[in-house]
């Protein structure tokens, strides 16, 4: 019983260090931008997102989570598109591009020839019913089509943006995601979507500020 609550905790622990990194980065384009008086785009958002989704990704693997990991593998790529874009990339050791490029591969091509995973695991979880698979996994693609929706928006004018689309999208994908978090029971998912509410709400009155300013 204790291995099992250690374990559990184990798992936690990751999951809430994720959205600490996430809260992390919203605080810091939050503070930017309020000095900047518009949105802001900062370097380390990126960053700090890139490390967060790929802790909250292990986080839905060991929940045994498909719409946690959907959701991540989803923005993963983007977050790096991103960082590419803004330069910080490439700064990286060639080894560590490698390994993060491939990282979510890796644990489903790992997992599969283990035995580790079959699909009735994945969507078949007796903790999570079929409805709430298919609300979260709706949650967690609206949320990243935030950043499908900036990474068209930033290929197109060459550079890193994060335009008032995606904080509207955030902003419903967030409402969602808190619903799947409630239901769920899963006060990682909770947390996080608390904070990141009052930011997106933010972000939208200073894109639409900004706008009128100019």
């Amino acid at each position: 019983m204790s291995d099992w609550l250690s374990y559990k905790s184990f798992i936690y622990a990751i999951g809430f260090l994720a959205q600490i990194l996430f809260s992390a980065r919203l605080l810091l384009q939050w503070i930017k931008s309020e000095k900047a008086k518009r949105v802001l785009t900062p370097q380390l958002f990126w960053e700090l997102s890139l490390m967060a989704s790929f802790l909250l990704f292990v986080y839905g693997w060991l929940r045994d989570d498909f719409a946690i990991m959907l959701g991540q593998i989803l923005a993963y790529f983007i977050y790096i598109r991103n960082m590419q874009l803004q330069g910080s990339w490439q700064k990286l050791p060639l080894l560590l591009r490698w390994f993060l490029s491939a990282f979510p591969l890796l644990v489903i091509v790992y997992s599969f020839n283990n035995n580790a995973y079959d699909l009735d695991r994945l969507f078949k979880n007796e903790a999570i019913s079929t409805k709430l698979l298919v609300w979260g996994s709706l949650a967690q693609v609206i949320f990243t089509c935030r950043f499908i929706y900036q990474w068209f928006y930033s290929e197109k004018r060459k550079v890193s943006m994060l335009p008032t689309g995606f904080w509207v999208l955030s902003l419903i994908g967030s409402l969602m995601i808190l619903s799947y978090a409630i239901i769920r029971k899963d006060p990682v998912l909770f947390i996080g979507q608390i904070f990141g509410f009052i930011v997106y709400s933010r972000n939208i009155t200073l894109a639409f500020k900004s706008k009128k300013a100019s």
